[in-house]
């Protein structure tokens, strides 16, 4: 067994902002001479987050909506409030979105390629942009 390991940068160009970031990853595990094994895609962010769905529009007009229900842009919460919390983005809706998606997924590799369903995709879910994020890929295998 085997581990490697690289990252890439990804920009967003929106406040809230969801980008396929599937062949970037696919481009990260085809530098490593890995046929069977795990690849762990990461973000070393707090305010970003990484899943698999669909990348469709209409789908993803409604994952914006959705986090805008249920994570209010201010809704009051402490850590934008100079009494409780040094931050001065006023960003604590981002954290609270990153949350519920998760920062990393584990998918599987099977003769080299990344083992996906026909719609799914690796998404890339910026909620305190626009910025210019790191992602991890560590493939464990052989």
């Amino acid at each position: 067994m085997k581990v490697f390991n690289t990252s890439f940068a990804v920009t967003s160009e929106e406040r809230t902002e969801f980008l396929d970031i599937t062949k970037r990853v696919r481009e990260a595990l085809e530098q490593f001479p890995v046929n069977s094994g795990i690849a762990l895609v990461n973000t070393v962010h707090t305010t970003c987050a990484l899943f698999l769905n669909e990348f469709q529009g209409a789908l993803i007009d409604d994952l914006k909506t959705l986090m805008e229900r249920l994570v209010v842009e201010r809704g009051g919460y402490r850590h934008d409030d100079p009494r409780y919390s040094d931050c001065e983005r006023g960003n604590a809706h981002a954290h609270l979105r990153a949350t519920l998606l998760g920062r990393s997924i584990a998918i599987g590799v099977n003769d080299g390629d990344l083992t996906l369903g026909r719609f799914q995709s690796i998404i890339f879910a910026e909620m305190d942009g626009p910025r210019t994020r790191e992602i991890n890929v560590q493939v464990i295998g052989e």
